[in-house]
């Protein structure tokens, strides 16, 4: 059957790429039209310009339509209130953990030792996964991403990076640098918030990042992580002082960001998860696939593979100073999964959007499955710490085992854009070009 490529805007700067029957492009509905997202035969949808993370103009429809009555003749009900469920508890596991950290740091405040701050750093590994995990909740306009009023989410606030230390405190060759040394500023949350990435992305002042330089210091030891001395929170010397608070402070902020995002999607409660119920079954179960495909073809392949791959510069690698960065790719993978499956844990949920897949093709689901297990490999296969891979020569079996893991994510990504189409949801994954058949 001939193919056509149709380019249709969806905002300023972007557009997505459809792959159509020449049959189905004769006479498209003006709703579809209107809301970027429609066609007989349901065909993959990426976008090809747009955002970094999945974060430019979202699409007004996540609904593929069809002429066809039976096309998506399916409830998508079950799994729309299985996801609501998994995201509210994910968030609330991952406050949980924070709180934990938070309560390891404030021991080390008031007992600086060697071993406190080998607490906190131990506590503050501890905290990542059942972070990372919710980072699949993205890239939908979600309450992480946008606020209830339209201004952008806590997400920023929350895990940015790259981080520039010296916005935040000393580094080598700025012994009196940042905020922690600028002693005209009062450092309250206000005035760290209002200095978070305003001139410069890279100025991150708040979040897990900020938190992990704060613990480790800069990572200058090629076969190690940062390694800052304990006394630096000891209390009695201005910059002491205010590096106690500063890392204090942002901790409160973090454990409060997650918090609230585990309130926006508790039940019975005017929030978001109340809006997220109300939509068409289709639009929510979209925004769930579509944070999945996103998370898996961009974030992990793109911004925390890639980049890094291409410079070579530690600076672009995710958790650089803890050189944890192994977890992140990891765990971020284990979230997408977690919705694939429904569940948190290793089996499937009857509800699950792997089930509904099953029932509606499985050779579908099988091939799914084959393609998450190909990439959990290929993310354990790849070499740690990941800086490491950074030094190695291009072509290097470092380098090879990392390229692999890129290729299993962007192709899991294609695929779950597949799943999309069979589900009759559009997918849009910025800067995959390839078109799932």
């Amino acid at each position: 059957m001939a193919v056509n490529h149709i380019r249709l805007w969806t905002g300023f700067g972007s557009f997505v790429t459809v792959a159509a029957s020449a049959a189905a492009t004769a006479a498209v509905p003006d709703q579809a039209k209107a809301a970027g997202a429609f066609v007989d035969a349901a065909p993959t949808l990426w976008l090809a310009q747009g955002g970094e993370g999945g974060e430019g103009e979202m699409p007004s429809s996540y609904k593929l339509l069809s002429r066809d009555p039976q096309a998506y003749a399916f409830d998508v009900r079950p799994q729309v209130q299985n996801y609501v469920r998994l995201v509210h508890a994910s968030y609330g596991a991952a406050a949980t953990a924070a709180e934990r950290m938070r309560v390891a740091i404030r021991a080390m405040l008031d007992r600086p030792g060697a071993e406190t701050l080998k607490a906190a750093r131990a506590a503050w590994v501890d905290a990542r996964p059942p972070y990372l995990v919710t980072e699949v909740f993205r890239f939908y306009d979600g309450p992480i991403d946008v606020r209830a009023d339209g201004h952008p989410g806590p997400e920023p606030h929350i895990n940015a990076w790259p981080l520039n230390e010296a916005f935040i405190d000393a580094v080598k060759d700025q012994p009196r640098s940042g905020l922690v040394w600028d002693t005209s500023i009062t450092l309250t949350r206000e005035s760290i918030l209002q200095r978070d990435q305003v001139s410069d992305e890279a100025d991150v002042t708040t979040g897990w990042h900020a938190i992990e330089f704060l613990l480790w210091g800069q990572d200058l030891d090629p076969n190690g992580p940062g390694n800052r001395p304990w006394v630096d929170y000891v209390a009695g010397q201005p910059d002491r002082d205010r590096r106690r608070l500063y890392l204090a402070t942002v901790t409160d902020m973090l454990v409060d960001d997650l918090r609230g995002l585990e309130a926006a999607w508790a039940p019975d409660a005017d929030n978001y998860r109340k809006k997220f119920l109300a939509m068409e079954p289709r639009e929510a179960l979209g925004r769930a696939v579509n944070g999945v495909a996103n998370l898996v073809g961009h974030e992990l392949a793109a911004e925390r593979l890639s980049v890094a791959l291409d410079s070579g510069d530690q600076e672009d690698e995710h958790s650089c100073f803890s050189d944890t960065t192994h977890q992140d790719h990891l765990f971020d993978l284990r979230g997408a999964y977690a919705v694939w499956l429904g569940s948190s844990g290793e089996s499937m949920a009857p509800d699950s959007l792997r089930a509904l897949t099953q029932k509606i093709d499985p050779a579908l689901a099988a091939r799914t499955d084959a393609l998450f297990t190909q990439a959990l490999a290929a993310v354990t296969l790849m070499d740690k710490p990941f800086d490491s891979i950074l030094r190695a020569p291009p072509g290097s079996p470092p380098r090879q085992r990392a390229e692999a893991a890129v290729a299993a994510f962007q192709t899991l990504a294609t695929q779950l854009a597949q799943v999309g189409r069979r589900l009759g949801v559009l997918v849009i994954v910025p800067g995959l070009e390839t078109l799932g058949g």
